[in-house]
């Protein structure tokens, strides 16, 4: 019989990214200025010590305010997505504690520092990514996995709580439900 909910591996998923997040930050902050660098793997990965006082790439730079709001209620709508929406759904919860991990964590930055420390710096095939944190390789693979559920599970998503599905127009319900769900990715990708 599968569990409700997998709540010890959904918190040991997001209590470990949590330590590893706030560790790396501390030793970042403590052992580097802000622009100093280190050549991890030559043209590919370095270590760089970065500051963010916005969101991913930057945008909204110095509204703390905005973000500790958004913050609060994006963690809130997680803890609530995970007891509505993802029982019997190990994958889907490991997903939610991976967004929860990659948000707080964030947020604990702002909250303290009032900016985000980040550090790992790339670059793909020629494109100098951004540089980003534990906490936002967190919220990216937490929408990886969502996404991964939603395109492999689309008609369990559109038929939400036994909602009837004709081929020309799924219930409203399960409309609303799946937008809601889109909508929600999007903020998550904010933070």
């Amino acid at each position: 019989m599968k569990k409700k909910y997998y709540i010890g591996l959904s918190l040991i998923v997001a209590i470990v990214i949590l330590i590893i997040d706030q560790l790396t930050k501390k030793i970042i902050t403590a052992t580097m200025n802000i622009g100093d660098s280190y050549e991890v793997i030559p043209h590919f990965l370095n270590i760089t010590s970065h500051r963010n006082n916005g969101a991913a790439w930057g945008i909204l730079s110095g509204k703390m305010g905005f973000f500790y709001i958004i913050t609060l209620i994006i963690l809130a709508v997680l803890i609530i997505f995970y007891i509505k929406e993802t029982k019997y759904n190990a994958f889907m919860q490991v997903a939610i504690s991976l967004l929860f991990a990659g948000a707080l964590g964030n947020f604990i930055d702002r909250l303290f520092n009032g900016e985000v420390v980040d550090f790992i710096d790339t670059n793909i095939f020629g494109y100098d990514f951004p540089i980003f944190n534990i906490a936002d390789s967190s919220l990216t693979i937490g929408v990886i996995f969502v996404i991964i559920f939603m395109t492999t599970n689309i008609f369990h998503i559109i038929c939400l709580y036994g909602c009837c599905l004709s081929p020309s127009s799924p219930h409203p319900s399960c409309q609303r439900k799946y937008h809601a769900l889109r909508v929600f990715i999007c903020f998550i990708l904010l933070l």
